[in-house]
């Protein structure tokens, strides 16, 4: 089963972890941890998938992305 592509990166601005679902629009959560952060997105997720259902909003198909990029200081 395909599920959501999750970015997990370091935001020193915030002094912690961001992870958002970029077929979801603005679904992010925050965390002190990378695990953390994780387990915060997929309860926003799940509330973001609820409130769509209730609305009567389409729900995008999740894209795979395979990729995985790293950037270089």
């Amino acid at each position: 089963m395909k599920d959501y592509h999750i970015n997990i990166f370091y935001s020193e601005e915030d002094g912690g972890y961001i992870a958002d679902i970029p077929d979801l629009q603005a679904c992010s959560a925050f965390g002190l941890t990378a695990e953390e952060a994780l387990r915060e997105v997929q309860v926003a997720k799940q509330a973001w998938l609820d409130a769509a259902r209730a609305e009567g909003k389409p729900v995008p198909q999740p894209h795979y992305r395979p990729a995985i990029q790293s950037v270089e200081s």
